[in-house]
């Protein structure tokens, strides 16, 4: 598209103008380009039934064992990161076994899509991908409450190779598709699924579903490796360019479903308050922006309490969370030590192992 300016005419537009794709945020998807991982710095994680892998992205594979993800350097041009699952010991999936990539879409964030109604939106999810197999691989497109769903498939037509995929889905317009702070959609990537959520590609249909019959099992295959990046789910029937957005706010929208604070940088601050007791510290935590929903506070690792001479004492346990979406007053528990009325702080011992953290996740 070329702009023209002229005294006579105004201001010209040549070419394909969209404004949902050229003002920014046109990408659903919140850090599909991988580069913010909170949880784990880039560190690999043992995945289970549900595992995230960095910031929006749960992986699970819920059989066999030994597979590992975590964020990678390996990436295709103009990215830097990817998500890189290995798999362990290789196992075919019985019926109920689960395999995926997953996000899920909050219906704030998908709400002009309009899918349950007539006027229901194309979308367009793009990706890079890159695995040691190759074949024909499954993913798809379910409602929050699990009863609407759409199964795609995409080919990776060379082992070891980054490949753009682009899948075109005509908008549901059935179904119940949630417009508030729950989960509209969740978007999948099969890796390994058995046939209760295994489905027909290419139309939308009753259920959850992610996989077909016939598609490439990764986690069925001992060592197969699979990359996964750049990520854009957008409006419309055309795959555009990827909406890099600035760190900062990417952090902040991951921020929404997860805050994290640890001693990656030495003793962090988490929040200030009083003692109640020998045995307790009421902290005010203030998230910096308004997460999802009330979320679920966590401690790991060793935190302490610091009182007005500085002096330590390690926190055991959270006894109760008062708070809600923007802050919380969160009582700490000790096993002693503490003056009733005097002032605390809350900190981290030094290292990324030490963390509150608090989660508001779909």
């Amino acid at each position: 598209m070329t702009i023209a300016i002229s005294g006579t005419t105004g201001i010209t537009l040549d070419g394909q103008f969209n404004s949902a794709s050229s003002m920014g945020f046109k990408n659903r998807i919140i850090n599909g380009a991988m580069v913010i991982d909170q949880r784990n710095a880039g560190a690999s994680v043992n995945i289970t039934t549900s595992s995230f892998v960095v910031d929006r992205f749960s992986c699970g594979i819920g059989y066999s064992t030994g597979h590992t993800g975590q964020k990678s350097t390996n990436a295709p041009p103009n990215y830097s990161s990817s998500i890189l699952i290995t798999v362990g010991t290789g196992a075919s999936p019985t019926a109920g076994q689960i395999g995926r990539i997953v996000q899920g879409v909050e219906g704030f964030n998908a709400a002009d899509l309009g899918w349950g109604t007539a006027t229901a939106a194309t979308i367009t999810l793009s990706f890079w991908v890159k695995s040691s197999l190759t074949g024909t691989f499954a993913g798809g497109i379910y409602n929050g409450a699990g009863n609407r769903t759409y199964v795609f498939t995409y080919a990776i037509s060379a082992a070891n190779t980054w490949e753009q995929k682009t899948v075109t889905i005509a908008g549901d317009t059935s179904g119940t598709w949630v417009t508030d702070n729950t989960a509209n959609m969740y978007v999948n990537w099969d890796l390994g699924t058995g046939s209760t959520y295994q489905g027909t590609a290419g139309s939308w249909a009753a259920g959850a579903a992610w996989s077909t019959s016939t598609s490439v099992k990764l986690a069925a295959t001992s060592g197969a490796t699979f990359y996964i990046t750049g990520v854009q789910l957008e409006k419309g029937s055309t795959a555009t360019s990827f909406d890099y957005r600035p760190y900062g706010t990417e952090l902040a929208l991951c921020q929404r479903y997860l805050y994290k604070v640890d001693g990656t940088d030495g003793l962090s601050s988490v929040g200030a308050g009083m003692s109640i007791s020998t045995t307790e510290g009421r902290i005010a935590v203030q998230y910096p922006v308004k997460m999802r929903a009330s979320p679920t506070a966590s401690i790991a690792g060793t935190m302490y309490l610091l009182n007005n001479t500085g002096a330590g004492t390690t926190v055991t346990s959270i006894a109760a969370n008062y708070g809600g979406a923007q802050g919380a007053m969160i009582a700490f528990g000790v096993a002693s030590g503490l003056t009733v009325g005097a002032g605390n702080l809350l900190v981290t011992n030094t290292g990324a192992g030490n963390y509150f953290q608090a989660s508001a996740e779909l």
